[in-house]
């Protein structure tokens, strides 16, 4: 009787899987012309080779990872060079391919993407010195093709959905830094598919306790309120075939669980004054039928008071727009929010900037027109920072205000909204305007009353800077912003001064 070794049963078994990983990713790659279903293919043939036999701590053969990570991405339509890239983001840190191997093979747009992933390599909280030089690392990566952060973060979602087969500690370290680093960055870039769903990942590893307290809590109240929302999106139906709206598409959606738990933090705990538990979602094709469709709503449902927001007119700075509104059900009393975008809008709710990056886009000039865009100025500020002769501790607290803590957002007088972050002072204001602006302030005007140039800021207030030439820095100021950006000016500027 013949036998049959192990490698020959792990060769069969990586041949069979590696088909079935193929047959699961080709349907998403339909908007690829054939050329580039070509690339993908090689990619993928490529990294089936590379890992070969490798396992995850789960017993599964590696393979399903880089694939996993590639559907995310695919479902976004992203270009063929980022889909390659993804597939072969482990390769030449995990295997024995090198990047001099797949410049024989790919683009030096592909080379350069995996480039980027791998010089990156693990940002891991080992040692402050480490963790700072490796988030110099991430920006300065960004700085030079944000498609490497796209590819990044399908890394770290799947990373975190198969986080069970590891070790508490390490599962922990992986989700804390998740909830850190990539959800703040993702919220930056408008990504709120990746920031909620790397959010909800990671929640039952950081916060045990309060996961399995938070799902029993919350559980019973959402679905009583999906229930209800069935109700009012068939009586929304009713009501926009009433009114002859066309091409309208209706969503329900609960919120997010850590989005949820994080709320409800701010309000004792409780769902009552939770108003976008669940939400209605009307999307069209025009700007002019949102409005429409938003003083419809006015007339049917009772509008709770303070709620409205217009995000279309004013967007919010990483570019969602959106209107919102929470409205009473008059049969139930029920709250409910209600949401009103094009179908451009929804899909850049969703995807951010990824959501512009169309897949026939090329490279280069991509780069600098993302880049120049107002809303990823942050981007190159925080690789300005990083240049800057800061020790890494203080190098840290500056990323950690001005990427990972709450925004607050301001407006100038003109009705252009601001971000900064919480506890900002109307001097991080002066500088993020400009930097004569901030040079030259002397005094801040906020709702029309004036406070110092060291008061901390309040959502939706409206600042106002008198500028004086006369007026120049002074060492007390580095005390008083908390942006890197005013900090790296202020400095600046008083080098010279000596």
């Amino acid at each position: 009787m013949k036998t049959t070794n192990k490698f020959e049963i792990d060769k069969n078994d990586l041949t069979i899987a590696s088909k079935q990983l193929w047959s699961k990713l080709e349907p998403y790659i339909y908007y690829l012309n054939n050329k580039e279903k070509e690339v993908v293919q090689l990619a993928f043939l490529q990294m089936v080779e590379a890992h070969s036999q490798q396992r995850r701590k789960s017993g599964e053969f590696y393979i399903i990872h880089p694939v996993e990570a590639t559907i995310t991405l695919a479902q976004i339509q992203l270009d063929v060079d980022t889909l390659a890239a993804c597939l072969m983001h482990d390769v030449p840190e995990d295997t024995e391919v090198s990047l001099k191997d797949l410049e024989k093979i790919f683009s030096k747009e592909v080379v350069f993407l995996v480039f980027g992933i791998t010089k990156l390599g693990k940002i891991k909280y080992q040692g402050i010195d480490r963790y700072a030089e490796n988030l110099r690392k991430m920006f300065v990566a960004m700085s030079k093709d944000l498609r490497v952060v796209f590819i990044k973060l399908a890394d770290r979602l799947h990373n975190l959905r198969t986080l069970k087969s590891l070790a508490p500690e390490k599962a922990y370290r992986i989700a804390l830094e998740s909830l850190e680093i990539y959800a703040p960055i993702a919220e930056r870039l408008g990504m709120n598919y990746f920031k909620g769903e790397i959010e909800d990942a990671a929640f039952p590893f950081v916060y045990p306790e309060k996961y399995k307290q938070f799902i029993q809590l919350s559980d019973v109240e959402i679905q009583k309120r999906q229930k209800n929302a069935k109700k009012l999106m068939k009586k929304m139906q009713i009501l926009l075939d009433k009114e002859g709206v066309k091409n309208y598409t209706l969503k329900g959606r609960a919120k997010k669980y850590y989005s949820l738990f994080k709320k409800m933090e701010t309000h004792d705990n409780t769902l009552d004054k939770i108003f976008d538990l669940v939400a209605l979602r009307i999307v069209v094709d025009s700007v002019d039928d949102c409005y429409t469709i938003f003083s419809m709503i006015h007339k049917v449902f009772e509008p709770v008071k303070g709620t409205m927001k217009d995000y279309i007119n004013k967007p919010k700075p990483n570019g969602y727009q959106s209107l919102h509104i929470s409205v009473r059900d008059t049969q139930t009393g029920q709250p409910f929010e209600i949401q009103v975008r094009t179908h451009d809008m929804d899909e850049f709710a969703e995807y951010g900037v990824a959501a512009h990056w169309a897949y026939k886009a090329k490279g280069a000039k991509v780069v600098d027109i993302f880049l120049d865009m107002e809303n990823l100025k942050w981007i190159k500020d925080l690789v300005s920072l990083g240049k800057e002769e800061l020790d890494h501790e203080d190098y840290l607290n500056h990323v950690k205000l001005d990427l990972f803590k709450d925004r607050i957002f301001v407006m100038t007088p003109k009705g252009d909204v601001i971000d900064l972050p919480e506890g900002a002072t109307p001097l991080d204001f002066a500088y993020k305007i400009h930097e004569e602006i901030g040079s030259h302030a002397f005094m801040a005007k906020v709702n029309d009353n004036p406070i110092k140039l060291s008061d901390s800021l309040k959502n939706g207030d409206v600042v106002t800077i008198l500028t004086d030439r006369k007026q120049q820095p002074k060492l007390d100021w580095l005390k008083w912003v908390k942006t890197g950006q005013a900090s790296k000016q202020i400095r600046a500027k008083l080098r010279k001064l000596k």
